[in-house]
């Protein structure tokens, strides 16, 4: 049951022809996702299913874009891939000159038609994104028009519809009470019979969405003496197991914090825009056999209706007892299927670039990165960077290799360095690389990630704020979005990071955990500053 309602998987494309409704949510790459399609005979069945649009239907993110006639998202040199062609007009991706590129984050909506489908939804509400190609409004394309998005100045197709056919680019599983209340209107018009009652609207052309800056609550995660997983918190990394676990009050120490699931219910209740599970014992362990982790992404995902992204020790691994080997691939996918809508890595993201920077710039095609990003598109993978400060007198004191950055006062070092660089570190902290943060975010952009989750080692539960040279430095080098993460203990650091930096997003964990700050007194600072926040 979903929403009240029966739902069957379609296993056959015969089944396409006798489906009362279908709901077809897209995730991963359109190449991959039409090449699906065809080898498994489903194009024509659904070409001639969405023919008449007498038959409702309902196409969600990549499930939206495969109605068009064709799309970018190929391999570099290669023709423009075909898609179902019901659409006229080619998906296209967003020019990453101009703005961060996927588009993450939640967005609004520009009405161009009344439909019943968003009976219950206000123009005000806005709705998750993430994607890196979209399709753009033509004068071919225009009736098929529900609601359009701006990003950066760039329109888009955010939801189409004409007779009964309706899709979203944006993802309404992931937009809170927002997204089920589209799929509320969605399935109740289709049961009494007023889907394609959609009225066309005089739309302003010179009218913008507003893009807002995300609040992600991460759970670091690991395993107890008695198998569970517990959420935990220690300052500077230090996570180790010690006599006083459990007991030690405010900062200092290592907290057991409550289960995942029933605490990323209170976050996603308290307004959070996206929650991380960090699974910080998973480098020790084998992930594919990781059930209980598993089980908490089933779980969240059941009430949980904003974005999850999980993290720890996805990689290639072969077990030592079976010799059975998974790809890191495989790994991710167990994630995905398990409720996961990004994978977050970390120490196999370092060795990659080491080895991508040491060849010169060459792909493999075999990087984790590569292999998750070409299945599931660049916007699924995350790339976590821990690092620490390294500093120095003087910028040419450190390896030409690595960017130097000059310091602020409030920012030099304990000797008075004005300089210093961000030493990369594998294993949980536990084991420092010689290479920069920036280098790693560079690096690993071209490698096909979509996001850097940018925290600090030296300022992770210190409460003193984001350490902000280090995001200036990553954010201006690279397209991609960045989460600033480690350090924030006030509404005002939201607030600063925000405005002084261009991250798109900031994470905390311990302030949240502890019940010192709220999420909505995060948002509240943030609006009162002209920093937009979802509602």
């Amino acid at each position: 049951m979903a929403c009240g309602y029966e739902i069957e998987d379609i296993t056959e494309p015969s089944q396409i022809a006798n489906a009362k409704v279908i709901v077809f949510p897209g995730v991963g790459s359109y190449g991959s996702a039409m090449k699906v399609l065809k080898e498994k005979g489903y194009d024509a069945p659904l070409r001639e299913y969405l023919a008449g649009r007498d038959k409702p239907f309902l196409g969600i993110c990549l499930g939206m874009q495969t109605l068009f006639e064709s799309s970018d998202e190929h391999e570099d040199g290669a023709d423009a891939i075909p898609g179902l062609g019901v659409i006229p007009g080619k998906v296209i991706k967003f020019d990453e000159t101009k703005m961060a590129v996927p588009h993450i984050g939640w967005n609004g909506r520009i009405l161009h038609q009344e439909s019943p489908v968003l009976k219950y939804v206000s123009h005000e509400e806005d709705a998750y994104f993430v994607h890196s190609y979209y399709a753009p409004i033509t004068e071919e394309n225009k009736e098929w028009v529900l609601t359009s998005t701006t990003y950066s100045g760039q329109p888009f197709i955010s939801s189409v519809q004409r007779g009964c056919v309706v899709a979203t680019q944006f993802h309404p599983e992931k937009s809170g009470e927002t997204g089920l209340h589209v799929l509320k209107g969605f399935l109740e018009a289709v049961e009494n019979g007023t889907l394609d009652s959609a009225k066309k609207l005089e739309v302003d052309s010179k009218a913008e969405t507003q893009f807002v800056k995300r609040i992600v609550v991460a759970l670091d995660v690991r395993t107890n003496d008695h198998g569970d997983l517990v959420v935990t918190k220690g300052d500077q990394y230090d996570v180790r197991e010690n006599h006083k676990e459990g007991v030690v009050e405010g900062r200092g120490g290592v907290r057991n914090l409550g289960k995942p699931v029933a605490l990323a219910s209170r976050y996603y209740k308290e307004g959070a825009d996206e929650i991380a599970f960090l699974n910080i014992t998973s480098f020790r362990q084998g992930v594919v056999e990781d059930m209980p982790m598993l089980q908490v992404l089933e779980e969240a995902s059941k009430s949980i209706f904003v974005p999850l992204t999980v993290g720890g020790g996805i990689r290639s691994y072969a077990d030592p007892v079976s010799n059975q080997t998974w790809s890191a691939l495989e790994v991710a996918n167990r994630y995905f299927r398990a409720g996961a809508d990004k994978v977050s890595l970390g120490s196999d993201a370092v060795f990659a670039a080491e080895a991508f920077v040491e060849s010169g710039g060459k792909k493999t095609g075999s990087t984790s990165i590569e292999t998750i990003s070409h299945a599931y598109g660049a916007q699924a993978v995350v790339i976590s960077i821990d690092p620490k400060r390294v500093y120095v007198g003087d910028e040419s004191a450190a390896d030409p290799k690595h960017v130097v950055v000059e310091l602020d006062d409030g920012s030099a070092g304990p000797n008075g360095e004005k300089f210093c660089w961000w030493k990369c570190t594998v294993k949980g902290g536990r084991e420092e690389r010689d290479i920069c943060a920036v280098t790693v975010a560079k690096s690993t952009q071209q490698l096909g990630a979509g996001e850097i989750m940018l925290n600090c080692i030296d300022m992770d539960g210190q409460g003193n704020g984001y350490d902000l040279p280090l995001m200036k430095a990553v954010s201006g080098a690279v397209s991609i979005p960045v989460i600033a993460s480690s350090g924030a203990g006030k509404e005002a650091h939201f607030v600063e990071v925000f405005r002084e930096t261009p991250v798109q997003a900031a994470l905390a964990a311990g302030m949240f955990h502890r019940k010192e700050v709220e999420i909505e007194a995060c948002k509240t600072a943030m609006r009162q500053a002209n920093i937009p926040a979802r509602s």
